[in-house]
């Protein structure tokens, strides 16, 4: 039997909107980006399992504790869920960039234990976001990286970010992923 393949996506700014560039610290705050469950689904459909790997340094900073994140990420998985999105495995870390934690995106310690806990390879992976660090990560796994022109991805490109590839959307990051796999068949 094959061990499944595995795409990890980022959540703010990749998944979820980040309204004015502020954190969420709400549930109710936690909005969908348009495209987000077609392009999850039509990763699913693929034959894909998806896991979130996010860095959230709003806990560490004390401005939510553990069970508000947990209030937010059940919000996000109850969206994804109407729109028949499975969501096998959320990875975080919570500590402020200036800790120097062996967690925090871009350090792959978060990748290598949804690999290890969900039994991927992780140079089989693709890794979804839109920050530099986010296509830093995966490349510290070997994984294909694609960075998403949401969020902080045309930034992170005019810095210099080379990703493997670049996409509008997560629905344009699931089309390149697919054809991808087609590639490979």
């Amino acid at each position: 039997m094959s061990r499944p393949r595995y795409v990890l996506v980022d959540r703010d700014g990749t998944i979820n909107a980040e309204i004015r560039g502020e954190y969420v610290l709400e549930a109710e705050r936690m909005i969908l980006m348009p495209g987000v469950a077609e392009g999850l689904r039509d990763l699913q459909q693929t034959g894909l399992r998806v896991a979130v790997v996010t860095n959230q340094s709003p806990v560490g900073r004390r401005w939510i504790d553990e069970h508000q994140l947990e209030e937010i990420h059940r919000r996000m998985l109850d969206l994804l869920a109407e729109a028949e999105v499975e969501i096998d495995g959320i990875y975080v870390c919570p500590h402020r960039p200036d800790e120097g934690c062996s967690c925090r995106k871009p350090q792959p310690e978060l990748a290598l234990r949804a690999a290890a806990e969900l039994g991927f390879s992780s140079q089989e992976a693709f890794v979804v976001g839109d920050k530099d660090s986010d296509i830093e990560m995966g490349r510290r796994i070997g994984a294909t990286t694609i960075l998403v022109l949401t969020g902080q991805g045309r930034a992170a490109l005019e810095k210099g970010v080379r990703p493997d590839h670049v996409a509008a959307d997560l629905r344009e990051a699931a089309t390149i992923i697919r054809g991808l796999i087609e590639q490979e068949a």
